[in-house]
């Protein structure tokens, strides 16, 4: 066995002086152990050790052997045939190095993480000359990616190819490298900034969460050990030097025991029960927990897969597979999953929860390593299951307005009707704007109708903001529009305009056979048209006459609809809502819709329409976004019925002139024989375009455009 490094050099936060946390720590040491569990994703708030234990877990793997030289880490005793930089002879120097932790942050480009190709070399002399990425430094370690829900989605893309390939491959052109990049992926996020996509999610194998202990003592243990390490980080490290090497040691261990460990017909069948029971897509739920439950048989010292290995696998492999809505939380029943265990014919009775002095916590003070509590402990909270979510608050019921029911939506049903309240009273869940008197009715949160596909909303013109799915724009991926001069380093050349402008210089170039002489100046990069995500900033009318017909159900079931329309196209979202005589940022701008959709649905209503304060709150988030990120275009979609009881008709125009430059759209909600058509007139004063209610649904825009067909 390879030896680790001394204690004296380490000056990173050790992992078994971490508090708690067990669950994140099984969950990691399963994948060190079987790097085929598939990596794990911590989702958890702020401030919860996310990055401290991920950059403690690489001290923890065994060094690896490598080909002196070689900067995609080959192992000595099988060197990759296609390496960039082979082939190795069988008897290339060797080194040995310890295993390294890459990582990749949010802001890095294609190349950073797949490497880079010198295209313009390649054209110009016909060297193919290729720069290592971040891929290659994780070979055979780990790559760490915080907040990987903020990173781009194409680059989230070959990053899980990458990781289940176990190669890279970079393709430029007629230029392609391929290397190996087999590694521990690691990854965490914050869920208020925004969620990944559920195909994104189903790629991690393993899903903790995270939240800070409310245990007093706890947490003063947590200041205590950090204290210590700051004040001298190599004495604390080495007080832990016999907890890191003892674990260090198991995992080296478990990883040499993994390939005698038996998994069971019995067993086998028993975890694709409980993957079907549990309404799981696809196939890669059974094949996750299966490894992770013999890496955990494997890390308590037994030989064959038991219940209480598929009971951890299962807690950790499954809840964020069971999503079926973007808005819906992770979650696993675990009474169901223990009833499902109950009754499986698997001997549970050999081994311990894990070796004996290899757990993965460490001691109650920051004097030394003390009692170690094993891998399968619990203390952190696992997150509420599927059946523990409170929900929405309740509706007004029948009997508190006598007014008829909502206009039909864009489903034909409208919003359903509310059970009362379980107290009896109003449930207000944000501070009243400002302004409003105490005699102000405030009614309480509707329950939202269902949502539907909406019609595209989209921003005019020709954008450059990040990558998304809603309006045009000019991005690095898409199809091909034009070409251009390079302005810095070449890196999507247009191959057809760089043969056109060398060509009428090839005689005086002195060319004499069949290739072309290409100069700099001949060179030209593609011009590429796609799509990006926008600042979608909905500002919805919560006053009492939005309520007066109930429409409040319908209208929260439109803009829940429209921010799954946001999250499908990668939007940033914000919520201002108005009433009583003010105006309020419910949510500021954020990529996290999920937060949005739950301000939404916790929202009240009565009191007067500020129609004006609405619109100046708007353009003051905007003017502040545009600063912020300049390239992001905004869209403003005003909910809204037009009606305006507080301030002056001026009050709306001058408001509305702020946001003149602004792509808006108004979804006009007012109902009922005789409409005054007074949100149209909004539209017009913003300078775009008004949709009716009922007319959001995507089909049912195409069932407009069939009735002016036929009129036609």
């Amino acid at each position: 066995m390879l030896a680790r490094p001394p204690a004296a050099v380490r000056h990173h936060y050790p992992f078994t002086a971490v508090v708690g946390l067990d669950t994140l720590k099984l969950a990691l040491v399963l994948n060190a152990i079987s790097p085929r569990t598939g990596g794990v994703l911590i989702r958890g708030e702020k401030g919860t050790a996310k990055s401290t234990i991920v950059r403690a877990l690489a001290a923890l793997l065994p060094p690896v052997g490598v080909v002196a030289g070689c900067r995609f880490s080959c192992d000595p005793a099988a060197p990759d045939p296609a390496c960039p930089d082979g082939p190795h002879d069988d008897g290339a120097p060797a080194s040995v190095r310890p295993a390294r932790l890459a990582e990749l942050p949010v802001g890095a480009s294609e190349d950073r993480l797949v490497g880079s190709l010198d295209l313009e070399r390649a054209l110009t002399e016909g060297v193919k000359a290729f720069e290592p990425g971040l891929l290659a430094a994780a070979h055979r370690g780990v790559l760490y990616v915080d907040e990987v829900n903020l990173l781009h989605d194409h680059l989230v893309d070959l990053l899980l190819d990458a990781a289940a390939l176990g190669t890279c491959y970079v393709e430029r052109d007629a230029v392609s490298v391929r290397h190996a990049a087999r590694f521990m992926l690691v990854g965490t996020m914050n869920p208020e900034e925004g969620e990944l996509r559920p195909q994104l999610l189903d790629r991690f194998g393993l899903t903790v969460e995270v939240t800070a202990s409310r245990d007093p003592e706890e947490r003063a243990e947590v200041v205590r050990r950090r204290l210590a390490f700051e004040d001298d980080a190599e004495a604390f490290a080495a007080r832990w030097a016999d907890a890191e090497d003892d674990l260090a040691a198991s995992i080296a261990a478990a990883r040499e025991r993994l390939r005698e460990v038996t998994l069971s017909d019995a067993a086998l069948t028993r975890i694709s029960t409980i993957c079907a029971a549990f309404d799981v897509d696809g196939m890669r739920a059974d094949l996750i927990t299966a490894h992770a439950a013999v890496a955990h048989a494997a890390w308590r010292g037994g030989t064959r897969v038991t219940a209480e290995d598929i009971r951890q696998a299962a807690r950790l492999a499954l809840p964020h597979r069971r999503r079926r809505d973007p808005f819906d939380a992770p979650g696993l029943d675990e009474s169901e999953l223990d009833a499902l265990l109950d009754d499986a014919d698997l001997d549970d009775t050999e081994g311990e929860s894990g070796p004996e002095g290899a757990g993965v916590d460490g001691p109650a003070s920051e004097d030394g390593p003390g009692t170690d509590t094993g891998p399968a402990s619990e203390r952190e909270d696992p997150g509420p299951g599927p059946d523990e979510d409170p929900g929405p608050p309740p509706g007004p019921g029948p009997d508190e307005d006598p007014d008829p029911g909502p206009p039909p939506g864009p489903g034909g049903n409208g919003g359903a009707p509310e059970p009362p309240p379980a107290n009896g009273q109003g449930v207000q869940t944000h501070d009243a704007p400002a302004g409003e008197t105490a005699g102000t009715r405030t009614r309480p949160a509707a329950q939202p109708g269902g949502t539907y596909r909406v019609r595209a909303l989209t921003v005019p013109g020709l954008g450059t903001g990040a990558p998304g799915r809603r309006s045009r724009a000019r991005t690095s991926y898409g199809r091909v529009s034009g070409s251009r001069v390079p302005e810095g380093r070449l890196l999507s050349p247009h191959l057809t305009a760089t043969l056109r402008a060398a060509a009428p210089y090839q005689r005086e170039r002195g060319r004499t056979g069949p290739g072309l002489v290409v100069r700099r100046g001949d060179l030209r990069e593609a011009v590429r048209e796609g799509r990006e995500g926008n600042l979608v900033l909905f500002v919805v009318d919560a006053s009492g006459s939005m309520a007066a017909r109930r429409r409040m159900g319908a209208v929260k079931g439109a803009v829940l609809s429209l921010l799954l329309d946001a999250y499908q196209r990668r939007d940033k979202v914000g919520l201002v809502t108005f009433r009583g005589s003010g105006a309020e940022l419910v949510l500021p701008p954020t990529s996290s819709v999920e937060a949005g959709a739950a301000r939404l649905r916790e929202l009240p209503t009565g009191g007067r329409t500020p129609l004006a304060a609405g619109l100046r709150r708007a353009a003051e988030v905007v003017r502040v976004e545009r600063l912020r990120d300049p390239a992001r275009r905004p869209l403003l979609v005003v909910v809204t019925d037009g009606r305006a009881t507080s301030g002056t008709d001026a009050d709306v125009r001058r408001a509305a002139s702020l946001l003149r430059d602004v792509a808006a759209v108004v979804v006009d909600c007012e109902s009922g024989p005789v409409r005054l058509g007074l949100a149209t007139g909004l539209a017009v004063l913003l300078g775009g375009e008004a949709v009716r209610l009922e007319r959001l649904a995507a089909g049912g825009l195409r069932d407009l455009v069939r009735e002016h067909r036929k009129a036609a």
